[in-house]
């Protein structure tokens, strides 16, 4: 159930950043993301607490992207890493570039 829950959200154009609430570097990649001109609905935050299977959809991500931890950042059906991995890739211009290439964000 928790392979098929992440699978679900993950997208190929889509932004999907798996968190918890009380996570302050959820809440960084949280805020770090939504300064960015995404389009309608390819920015998606998924709580992964919300959900009675939380270790279960932690242990999936290991299996799939390498960590267990939060938050998990995929661009498309790629994970990227993490918050720093994340800060990292903005830094260096990589991010924006990366989003242009799937048209998640609006053209200014």
């Amino acid at each position: 159930m928790a392979q098929a829950f992440v699978n679900s959200k993950i997208q190929p154009g889509k932004v999907v950043v798996l968190i918890k609430p009380t996570c302050p570097y959820c809440r960084r990649a949280q805020e770090l993301l939504s300064q960015l001109p995404f389009k309608q609905g390819l920015l998606e935050f998924v709580d992964i607490t919300a959900h009675d299977d939380t270790n279960e959809i932690q242990d999936y991500l290991q299996q799939l992207t390498g960590a267990r931890m939060v938050p998990r950042v995929f661009i498309g059906k790629e994970c990227i890493g993490g918050c720093s991995d994340l800060v990292n890739m903005h830094e260096k211009g990589e991010l924006l570039t990366r989003l242009k290439q799937i048209g998640a964000l609006q053209l200014l």
